[in-house]
């Protein structure tokens, strides 16, 4: 770790940094899985669509960013580039061949899904390690994720998604 004046003890701001790399792994990952759906998508809601994954994709980005700068005033080294989040994302891997609109639909609203549950798990780890701006740093993204879930989902009116049609 890298000196720093910052007042949380080493032991916890390493556990920290744990933490937040393997979520910027996983951010990276949504970002690329994101602008996968982007310029796929086709079907009669293609430029709605096209658009609402561009600005998921954008906040994927300062996600990204936001993770990576507190991994560093931590005093740590972020780990970001596309190898390191293709080796440790936990994310499943994007279908690469679909291209009709409802299956980008779930299976971009199953990425960002998942990637919440991660964060709102390390919300609480932050927490239990005493580092409430971490906590507040990942509420606030996943805040602003729940939100683009919610205009994702939409999108699955008509449509049993897939994990809707596995629990059927």
């Amino acid at each position: 770790m890298f000196p720093t004046k910052n007042d949380i003890p080493s032991a916890k701001r390493k556990k920290l940094t744990t933490i937040l790399n393997q979520l910027l792994a996983d951010s990276i990952d949504l970002k690329s899985q994101t602008k996968q759906a982007h310029w796929n998508v086709k079907g009669e809601d293609f430029i709605a669509l096209h658009l609402l994954f561009d600005t998921i994709a954008t906040e994927a980005d300062v996600v990204v960013d936001t993770i990576a700068e507190r991994v560093v005033q931590l005093g740590e080294i972020a780990l970001g580039t596309a190898r390191v989040a293709a080796k440790q994302s936990r994310l499943k891997e994007y279908p690469l061949t679909i291209i009709e609109q409802h299956k980008h639909v779930d299976a971009l609203s199953t990425a960002i899904a998942t990637f919440n549950s991660y964060a709102r798990k390390a919300i609480d780890e932050s927490d239990e390690l005493g580092d409430k701006i971490t906590a507040d740093i990942l509420t606030g993204i996943v805040r602003g994720l729940d939100k683009q879930l919610w205009f994702v989902e939409a999108h699955l009116t008509g449509f049993a998604s897939t994990s809707q049609k596995k629990a059927i």
